[in-house]
């Protein structure tokens, strides 16, 4: 049996708009920028919603509603929710219908995309608490997975999300931790008593996500029956092939004159076409296989860049100075009861700002800069320190 499971990430960030240094303490607007431009948020939100998340989710409901075997799991950002209710109530809504199929899963994550488990872990609960407040309202649904930010995983965050009552979780099948096992079936993980871990099968999940359009790999051009060849393989070595992606790979990364939506349309079919194939949620998964054996992850590993760790948002000083400094004023800014002020700090919690931070140039190099909207990481840097310096400059105000 090779069931298939797809899980897309569903994020869009508020990006810090380019605050400059006169502006600090003459404007308290970081997020909103109206121009047009890169970091335009509600231009991004439309211009996604045209290229990806309309034409995408309605070819998933479409697929659902002609493959009653088909299922499909998301989770959605707090932020990114809050982007679509007030820009694209149309693609909020043909989500909605997906979900309303039976057939979806959503899974749980922590409401701004931040790294919070790694510096403050009351707030790491609010965030994942103020999350499934959310989805119960626009969705009816209670996430029973957990998968953390950039599947940012190891033994201690495993351990906590089982003890806040979540039955799986989700992470990167990294080589390194890996070895010689297979990312093909569940895991228990090391520390808890039965939470069981689904891991991605990232070959198979980057030939889509990265490689479908290269021209220069050598499996391109990448179609439905080849694809699903590759999956049936896994029959008899493997019970699951995760595979997990961005949502906006539909569309945005993989735009539709590459024919990811042609791919995307013949491929349930063409996997149904083997008798042991089939596809499942997180949650069914979890139900269905026992896990093989357990699984140790004590350094943190991710799904980002060749490293799979934390390098892509804490690898140099800009990054830690602009983490510690934002966490330093955690108390003082619960303390101040200001829902303004704490709105604004919980945006800046968001890891995109410390990910475009980053100055790694060597493999990941054009991966990064693809993804960062300033021109520089110390724009980026530059930007987000000023905004932050105006919000201390308020929480000192509001104390007074």
């Amino acid at each position: 049996m090779a069931s298939v499971c797809f899980y897309f990430h569903v994020h869009q960030p508020f990006r810090v708009k380019r605050y400059r240094h006169f502006s600090i303490g003459s404007d308290t607007n970081y997020f909103n920028d109206e121009s047009g431009t890169s970091l335009d948020n509600r231009a991004i939100i439309k211009k996604v919603s045209q290229k990806c998340y309309i034409p995408a989710t309605s070819l998933l409901l479409e697929l659902l509603k002609k493959h009653p075997e088909f299922r499909v799991s998301f989770s959605f950002t707090g932020v990114l929710l809050e982007q679509l209710e007030e820009w694209s109530p149309e693609s909020l809504k043909i989500f909605q219908e997906v979900m309303k199929t039976g057939q979806a899963e959503i899974v749980a994550e922590t409401y701004y995309h931040s790294l919070a488990f790694l510096y403050n872990k009351d707030e790491f609960v609010s965030q994942v608490k103020q999350h499934g407040a959310k989805i119960q309202k626009l969705f009816k649904y209670k996430p029973k997975v957990f998968r953390n930010t950039e599947l940012i995983y190891n033994d201690e965050l495993a351990a906590f999300v089982e003890k806040m009552g979540y039955k799986g979780i989700l992470a990167e099948g990294a080589d390194h931790i890996l070895g010689w096992r297979s990312p093909n079936f569940l895991y228990k993980a090391a520390g808890t008593k039965n939470l069981k871990l689904l891991l991605k099968n990232y070959k198979l999940s980057d030939d889509i996500a990265f490689r479908f359009s290269e021209r220069s790999w050598k499996e391109w051009p990448l179609t439905a029956p080849k694809f699903a060849h590759w999956v049936s393989q896994v029959n008899g070595n493997g019970n699951v092939v995760n595979l997990f992606m961005d949502y906006e790979t539909l569309g945005e990364h993989q735009w539709e004159d590459t024919g990811i939506f042609d791919f995307l349309r013949a491929l349930p079919a063409e996997l149904l076409k083997h008798p042991d194939n089939d596809f499942v949620t997180p949650s069914e998964s979890i139900k269905r296989y026992d896990a093989v054996s357990e699984l140790s992850v004590p350094y943190f590993v991710s799904w980002a860049d060749v490293e799979r760790d934390l390098s892509a948002w804490l690898s140099n000083p800009m990054q830690h100075d602009a983490s510690n400094n934002l966490y330093s004023i955690y108390e003082k800014v619960v303390e101040s009861k200001d829902p303004e002020i704490i709105e604004t700090w919980k945006r800046l919690t968001t890891s995109d700002h410390f990910y475009y931070m980053c100055t790694k140039w060597f493999a990941d190099g054009d991966v990064h800069k693809y993804f960062n909207p300033y021109e520089t990481p110390y724009d980026a840097f530059r930007y987000f320190m000023n905004a932050l310096t105006d919000l201390k400059l308020r929480l000192e105000s509001s104390s007074i």
